[in-house]
């Protein structure tokens, strides 16, 4: 047979389920997989912080709760803190981590040994409404793991120095619970199994069987939650909120969804002139490229009409150097002949001289002749 128990994702159920030292002592027993001996809230002043959304005006609300804890170790027991988180929506992690780093520097989680002050461990619990992307694992431990650098051999032995320093998480992802139930751990966070929802999303329906007797406690702490008049109210502010919310989200995803559209449609617009450019500009290289192209045959057969003339020319020095030569033996030849006309010319001169001599001497005979007659 079902029940009803209020749904624990609303903050104000979580809050009046933590209420209860022994079921908180409880779940968060569970969760760590430590015994703890004692469990003790801590100053709630910042149990809520509302997260301004950066699209509007409107916040979100982050519960947050705080216990100091004695917890059974082999040796004894050893002091940690604890902090637990839980958003329905998703969240910023840099708040996370702010919140994390407030409660390293917290004077109030340290403690006064003979040895001086000593840092408590912080546990960190966060129950998250939307999934990490690791998909199928309602909870995950990330824990630390001391090595020999050299060795990779994991170190046993426990140290305040290095447990101060650093800190051990558990996630419970509420959207990968399912109806599987491997441990026992994931029986009890059966509770916020939210397709166990009622057509009244404030309800879960259950069956009390369902969970080991040591968790009946959490059932009926839920069950009284869900006939609680302030709860129930609380509950439906909750709601509200929530619907407003998602309102605002809604709203500026449609805005910008809007915006988006307008800038598509103006990168499109820009996109067509380009490509009207670029086939403007293709069209532009093409013609280039074909004057380019008649360039070069102009070109070619310029060079080749180039090749003819100087061939041409070349064939004509040739023809020249051929009638230089010609001319310089024919020079060659009349000089010889000149110097042959120029001994003969010297020659008939003598010659002339010679014979004018003789004419002188015959005229001189014939005088002497003529006066010997008279």
């Amino acid at each position: 047979m079902k029940i009803q128990i209020a749904n624990p994702i609303y903050d104000v159920v979580f809050k009046y389920l933590m209420e209860d030292n022994a079921v908180a002592k409880l779940v968060i027993s569970s969760i760590i997989g430590e015994e703890i001996i004692e469990l003790e809230p801590k100053p709630q002043e910042r149990t809520r912080e509302k997260v301004k959304i950066e699209t509007n005006e409107s916040s979100i609300t982050v519960y947050r709760l705080d216990f100091s804890a004695k917890i059974k170790v082999p040796s004894g027991h050893k002091l940690v803190h604890i902090e637990m988180q839980k958003a329905s929506v998703p969240s910023d992690i840099i708040r996370f981590r702010r919140y994390l780093g407030e409660q390293y520097t917290d004077p109030s989680n340290t403690i006064s040994t003979s040895d001086g002050v000593k840092g408590l461990q912080i546990y960190c619990l966060y129950f998250l409404g939307q999934d990490l992307g690791v998909y199928d694992t309602p909870v995950l431990k990330v824990d630390t793991t001391v090595k020999d650098a050299a060795t990779s051999e994991i170190i046993t032995e426990k140290s305040d120095f290095i447990e101060s320093l650093h800190h051990k998480t558990w996630i419970i992802q509420i959207s990968c619970l399912k109806e599987r139930r491997r441990n026992e751990l994931e029986q009890l966070l059966a509770v916020f199994d939210q397709s166990n929802r009622d057509k009244d999303w404030h309800i879960l329906n259950v069956k009390e069987k369902d969970f080991p007797e040591k968790y009946r406690p959490v059932i009926r702490r839920l069950k009284r939650a869900a006939s609680n008049l302030s709860v129930k109210r609380q509950m439906k502010v909750e709601d509200e909120f929530i619907m407003y919310l998602k309102d605002c989200v809604r709203v500026a995803r449609d805005k910008a969804l809007e915006e988006s559209k307008k800038a598509l449609e103006k990168s499109k617009k820009t996109i067509e002139e380009s490509k009207k450019t670029i086939e403007e500009s293709k069209k532009t290289i093409e013609e280039s490229k074909k004057t380019i192209e008649e360039s070069k045959k102009t070109i070619e057969e310029s060079k080749k009409s180039l090749n003819e003339k100087e061939k041409s020319l070349a064939e004509k020095d040739k023809s020249l150097l051929e009638k230089d030569k010609t001319l310089a033996e024919k020079d060659k030849s009349l000089a010889k002949k000149d110097k042959s006309l120029a001994e003969k010319d010297k020659s008939l001169l003598e010659k002339d001289k010679s014979l004018a001599e003789k004419d002188k001497i015959i005229a001189e005979l014939e005088r002497k002749l003529k006066e010997q007659s008279n």
